[in-house]
């Protein structure tokens, strides 16, 4: 078989594996590392489930999410999905108060505001994936920059130490007042997605730009 085929068979075989995914609904095609997901599923949160359970798969160096989400049961309306959007927001204690703004257009949720950690953001975004109702989310939430970022590369590699599964002297940072950018090589889409989180868990952080390469 030629790579994109072990590629491919590899990415099938992680979403089966996955209890999240319905494998069945979804097509799998691979070329030269990048892969391209297809099909349909019922919730927005299982389309990101297929997306990450493709991107953990080795070897894999893009994914291209073109699955649809297609809504079974009754309709949500969009003032429905917006009221439970903005309990859901309220009711997590690691967001400030009202700091994040909810819009809602045929189910495509948009996040606005601005608030001071990468966590924070992601984590208003996990809030509104299970919601019933909702097709597609648009993060625009910013992050606060802090007046001092200091030894960021440093704390970069410290935290690598700690929760990375590999070397982690090979991957470069690069740090501008509240801009970081990587390079270097890693084997997956998820060591990859490690070195980003630990980038994000600097305070002061605004922007991490992702040059590193997956091994092929």
């Amino acid at each position: 078989m030629s790579k994109d085929a072990l590629l491919q068979q590899a990415v099938m075989d992680e979403l089966e594996w996955e209890p999240r995914v319905t494998a069945a609904h979804i097509g799998v095609t691979a070329r030269e590392g990048v892969v391209t997901l297809t099909g349909h599923v019922p919730t927005f949160w299982e389309k990101q489930a297929a997306e990450a359970a493709a991107a953990r798969v080795k070897g894999v160096k893009a994914v291209v999410d073109e699955i649809a989400v297609e809504l079974l049961g009754n309709p949500v309306s969009d003032e429905r999905l917006a009221e439970q959007a903005l309990a859901i927001l309220a009711h997590d204690s690691s967001l400030p108060q009202d700091a994040v703004h909810v819009k809602v257009d045929k189910g495509h949720v948009t996040l606005m505001g601005e608030v001071e950690w990468q966590f924070q953001r992601e984590a208003a975004e996990r809030d509104i994936h299970t919601l019933a109702g909702v097709a597609w989310i648009s993060n625009k939430i910013t992050i606060k920059p802090s007046s001092v970022v200091e030894q960021v590369k440093e704390k970069i590699h410290k935290a690598l130490d700690r929760v990375a599964p590999f070397e982690a002297d090979t991957i470069s940072v690069v740090a501008k007042g509240g801009t970081v950018t990587l390079s270097g090589i890693v084997d997956t889409a998820y060591e990859r997605d490690l070195v980003e989180d630990a980038a994000w868990s600097v305070p002061g952080v605004v922007q991490v730009n992702d040059d590193l390469e997956i091994a092929w």
